[in-house]
């Protein structure tokens, strides 16, 4: 029984609300379902056509009012976010959006404030589009793979010819009509390997200073097809686990050197927000639980999550039940805490378990070293980036806590380096290298590409002074 029906609403446009429903919740709605005018060789999304046989996958005009009202009435905060994914958003056509912005003024509270967001392949944008966009103060996500070479290699279309230029192309009319957008990059094995390719073509040649790094895994169902979040062994599209920890790495070393409070990368950003204590990182996937990330479909279907759009996640559909008691349901909230309450010891023990929390349940299908299920397959990956990545961490998190910027990590980290250099300059080839790794330098901080000399930045006799984060800040 729900605790309210579709209709039955306050005269102020509030609604009753159940004790454990969530102030807010984020909410990807796609109005085109699975359809897209490319055909990307690892997207996830493209099978979820199969789902429903003879649509049209098109939102019609009731189910989008239906849509826009109720993520109104279920929100208890003055800001709601409006959230387009795909398939591809903006094959519905501009009006249906212009619509979408009259539904909001026509349910708007007095005093709410709307954040409205768009997934894109950035094909299809024109003038027209983008000032819609900068008239209506949407944020734009653009999704693109690095530079040409690396990009092409699986975000193609329908005929399989090559993306890079039209993507490009969009990106240069948002930065004409001054839209806000970021980079949504998915590393996969191909690109996996160029992790400084990638993040200089997307800070210096695109221009952006908002990214984030999505990681390709994707599950082999018995049947061959990726439709489902099923099976223990991965495409040979689908990054390694090592593969993303270095890539990672990599990217980490270089920004926390040159661009800290410039450019942001949503991993670090999440990551610093779990070494402050935060109660959330700003990342689903590196919160203790989930549950609050659902996607709607074309039809009103309602799931516990994108990555989950199948028959087991499905929660209901919005034009026989309110949205928000779909979002309450035992199946729903039990989704949430699972992610949590399964995870393994191995999990549990872990020393950056505060930092990766298990990362995505859609991942853990691979066992523990002693014979556990539920391991995420990204662990090694994971575990070595938060490992590297500590030291920089704390300090900044230092940092912020005495009230000072986290940019001043850069010229803290550069004297520190300063230091360890001169210590290397000492060194033979085949003395044991001052790090303290036991090995001798030349297999150590000898080689190029080893890392930073802070890493992993024990504390050593006759060697610079470390100290500790508290010291440094």
């Amino acid at each position: 029984m729900t605790l309210v029906s579709a209709d039955q609403i306050k005269t102020n446009g509030q609604m009753p609300f159940s004790d454990n429903a969530p102030e807010a919740f984020h909410l990807l709605a796609k109005p085109t379902g699975a359809i897209c005018n490319l055909d990307c060789e690892y997207c996830f999304f493209l099978d979820k056509e199969l789902l429903y046989p003879g649509s049209k996958f098109r939102m019609n005009d009731e189910m989008l009012e239906r849509y826009i009202r109720q993520l109104i009435e279920a929100h208890q905060v003055d800001q709601v976010t409006v959230a387009w994914q795909g398939g591809e958003p903006t094959l519905m056509g501009l009006d249906f959006y212009r619509r979408a912005m009259e539904l909001e003024e026509k349910y708007r509270r007095p005093g709410m404030t709307f954040l409205n967001t768009m997934q894109t392949n950035g094909t299809l944008l024109d003038d027209e589009w983008c000032a819609f966009f900068k008239q209506n103060n949407f944020l734009i996500g653009i999704s693109i793979d690095g530079p040409r070479e690396l990009h092409d290699v699986y975000r193609v279309d329908k005929g399989g010819k090559p993306t890079f230029d039209r993507v490009m192309r969009g990106i240069r009319l948002l930065q004409k009509h001054e839209v806000e957008f970021n980079i949504l990059t998915t590393v996969n094995r191909v690109n996996g390997d160029h992790p400084l390719a990638v993040y200089h073509f997307i800070r210096d040649e695109i221009g952006a200073d908002w990214m984030q790094f999505i990681p390709v895994v994707e599950r082999i169902n018995d049947d061959g097809r990726t439709l489902y979040q099923q099976g223990n062994t991965v495409s040979d599209r689908s990054v390694q686990a090592e593969q993303f920890g270095r890539f990672l790495s990599e990217i980490y070393d270089e920004w926390v050197r040159h661009d800290v409070g410039r450019v942001y990368v949503q991993t670090f950003e999440a990551a610093l927000r779990n070494w402050l204590g935060l109660d959330a990182s700003g990342m689903c996937v590196f919160n203790e639980t989930c549950g609050q990330g659902l996607a709607i479909e074309h039809n009103g279907d309602l799931y516990a999550c994108d990555h989950f759009v199948e028959p087991d996640y499905f929660l209901g559909n919005i034009q026989q039940e309110h949205m928000i008691d779909l979002v309450v349901l035992p199946q729903q909230l039990k989704f949430g805490r699972d992610k949590l309450d399964s995870l393994p010891q191995y999990c549990r023990d872990c020393e950056v378990r505060f930092a990766c929390r298990g990362e995505c349940p859609k991942n853990r299908f691979i066992q523990t070293p002693d014979g556990e299920g539920g391991l995420n397959y990204l662990c090694a990956g994971f575990k070595h980036f938060f490992q590297h990545v500590d030291f920089p961490m704390k300090l900044m998190a230092g940092l912020i806590r005495r009230g000072r910027m986290a940019a001043e990590v850069m010229p803290i980290l550069a004297a520190e380096e300063a230091k360890w250099q001169a210590l290397f300059s000492r060194k033979k080839r085949n003395d044991l290298c001052p790090c303290g790794s036991g090995r001798k330098f030349k297999k150590c901080h000898a080689r190029p590409g080893e890392g930073p000399p802070w890493q992993p930045a024990p504390v050593i006799k006759n060697g610079p002074d470390i100290r500790s984060e508290s010291d440094l800040v």
